[in-house]
């Protein structure tokens, strides 16, 4: 795959190549159903076929709001069959202002939608003059003039193509590599979102980008739990598991969408994939789950289950280091204990899988030790909306852990400082890279994407590190342009620590630091109340006093000092920079109160805006008491 292809070009190449296998899993009246490759491509030809029935023109754009399902895919691909862009949106968004900027800035004609979704389009669809129809992808009995269903999309396109076939195949062979595929929008939180502009070359020259660092077999299963408007769902989810002649299962959607993270164990446990699409949030969750079930069997198994995990971490140290130092003899163990083990762990995940591929970027690296201990590597990648989004992951066979994986080829990639200037190897400075990957531009949006591509270098606005001893490996640490800063006009980068504080605690779900020309820096914590609770009844104490919610309070404090001097992971971060204020929070960060995105990831300016008051507090001499007033009413 060396020549400038499109989306089309290589969906037709793949699709015969591994016609009979199965490419898409879906639940359907709760029996899972499979389409084959030579069927996905048919799919996307008739509903291509329909689109231009329906005058569809090249280039128009078609708006996509549902749930992961078949008819995602194949409606993504009857749109770019059509010559049309597709403009995937999130489910999380809600109707008012956040749909409404969107299918108008993007120019939509047609919006696809499930029925779930429909009500949101329904709502706003008076103040969208130009969307012209409302395509829905399942039966609705009080169907509006404006809407037209699927089916009879598909009964269109099966009329257009008995007597325009020529004209449909000409359609889509006149698409070129550098025409729009997706217009793919940012989350906007501290502006209007931003719609990235991605070509059919991107995405094609992504993938092959991606065979260059991560490859699976023939027939293997992909479970995509995240997002499908995300294009880390389409390049490393259904773009390169069709290169592979590999299968996708999407998550049955739930009434709800607490009804739908419900069906995500299920669907595990039934699908058995090989490798999911996850991201360090997911991930958490179903160590979570792991360690409670593990707790139910009793102290002894706990106990044995604990021993095995530390044993296996200390051999396995890094991935690529594993049994280094000494440690062959311990092999034999590692053995025994998957066995007696973690071999009943793994089936509780359906008993295939091989590894997690984690969207996360920063160095989560006591969770990739903890999946790798027990059989499942959880390899780090990197990447954003605006470079396709590959730009390195780990994978099979060659993965650092602490690393944010290898670097994609053929990439041109370096670091660079405030001046834009390239830093040594070990520095710390922006990642900027260029490469076919690299976006088009933002739509209708040339300052930004002035300032964004600077001569055909995409600077991406995190901050990272390449080393002398890994040079083709990259290290992300956070965010370039959204660092703290302190009194005194220094910068830091505060994700490593929150990530390390999570991952290392049990104690802490969610942090977020905080330092804006202030004095000292405080943290936010959100406490996990249940294990707190257990902590303190196990020290005899009940946790609904006030004493009890001064030990779990002092228990928080206890593990932000194992960063200081003569704790456990002390040196690991600059001592200038840890917390001297902790406020603990009431609430968690979620998706229901804004403070999380789509993909899980803590959105910290709504974070800031909405403890703003906390934050105010903890600047005060009764705030920057640990035992505050606040601090224990939130326990």
């Amino acid at each position: 795959m060396n020549q400038r292809i499109t989306i089309i070009d290589f969906v037709e190449k793949y699709t015969r190549q591994f016609s009979s296998h199965v490419f898409l899993r879906e639940k359907v009246n709760g029996e899972w159903q499979t389409t084959s490759f030579e069927q996905t491509r048919q799919q996307a030809h008739v509903i291509g076929a329909g689109l231009m029935a329906l005058g569809l023109k090249k280039g128009d754009k078609v708006a996509l709001l549902s749930e992961g399902r078949n008819l995602w895919v194949i409606g993504e691909l009857g749109i770019l069959y059509a010559g049309g862009v597709n403009v995937p949106l999130s489910i999380k968004l809600e109707e008012g202002n956040d749909l409404i900027f969107r299918l108008s800035h993007s120019d939509a004609r047609f919006v696809m939608v499930s029925k779930q979704q429909l009500p949101k389009v329904r709502k706003i669809i008076d103040q969208l003059p130009a969307i012209e129809k409302v395509i829905v992808f399942d039966s609705v009995d009080d169907l509006r003039d404006n809407e037209i269903l699927m089916s009879d999309i598909i009964s269109q396109g099966k009329q257009f193509l008995s007597k325009h076939e020529q004209e449909f195949t000409a359609r889509y062979k006149s698409i070129g590599p550098d025409d729009y595929a997706n217009i793919s929008y940012t989350s906007g939180t501290t502006a209007d979102p931003k719609g990235i502009l991605l070509t059919h070359r991107n995405y094609t020259a992504n993938v092959e980008q991606a065979h260059s660092v991560i490859g699976v077999d023939v027939d293997d299963v992909m479970l995509i739990i995240l997002p499908l408007d995300h294009c880390f769902a389409h390049v490393a989810g259904f773009y390169t598991m069709m290169s592979y002649g590999g299968s996708i299962a999407t998550v049955p959607t739930g009434k709800t969408p607490m009804a739908t993270l419900r069906n995500i164990p299920i669907a595990i446990r039934e699908v058995r994939p090989h490798v999911m699409l996850s991201v360090p949030a997911l991930a958490r969750n179903f160590k979570s789950n792991i360690e409670n079930g593990v707790k139910q069997k009793g102290k002894f198994i706990q106990w044995l289950y604990n021993y095995a995990l530390q044993f296996n971490i200390s051999y396995y140290k890094e991935y690529w280091n594993a049994g280094s130092d000494g440690q062959a003899w311990k092999k034999p163990f590692v053995r025994l204990f998957d066995s007696l083990i973690f071999k009943s762990v793994r089936n509780g995940l359906g008993g295939r899988m091989k590894f997690f591929v984690g969207g996360g970027a920063l160095l989560d690296i006591e969770l990739q030790r903890y999946y790798n201990a027990i059989g499942i590597p959880m390899f780090q990648g990197y990447g954003l909306s605006e470079a396709t989004p590959i730009i390195c992951a780990n994978a099979p066979g060659h993965a650092i852990f602490g690393s944010s994986g290898k670097i994609v080829k053929p990439l041109d990639i370096k670091i660079c400082d405030e001046d834009g200037k390239k830093v040594p190897f070990g520095t710390r400075g922006e990642i900027v890279i260029r490469g076919e990957n690299v976006m088009a531009g933002y739509w209708k949006n040339q300052k930004s994407t002035a300032e964004t591509i600077i001569d055909g270098w995409l600077h991406t606005g995190d901050m990272g590190y390449i080393t002398t001893q890994h040079p083709e490996y990259l290290y992300v640490t956070g965010r370039f342009k959204a660092l703290l800063i302190s009194a005194n006009g220094e910068k830091y980068s505060p994700e490593g620590f929150e990530d390390s504080l999570t991952d290392g605690s049990k104690y802490i779900s969610q942090v977020v630091l905080h330092n804006n020309q202030n004095p000292y820096t405080i943290v936010l914590i959100v406490p996990d109340k249940d294990a707190l609770r257990e902590w303190a009844k196990n020290k005899g104490l009940d946790p609904a006093t006030q004493e009890g919610k001064r030990e779990m309070l002092g228990k928080i404090q206890a593990e932000i000092n194992e960063y200081r001097k003569g704790g456990k992971h002390a040196g690991m971060f600059p001592e200038a920079w840890l917390p001297t204020a902790v406020a603990v929070l009431p609430e968690a960060f979620t998706e229901q109160n804004h403070l999380v995105n789509s993909t899980m990831k803590i959105v910290r300016g709504k974070v800031e805006d909405y403890f703003r008051d906390r934050i105010e507090y903890a600047y005060t001499d009764e705030g920057k008491d640990l035992y505050n007033e606040k601090n224990m009413q939130a326990l």
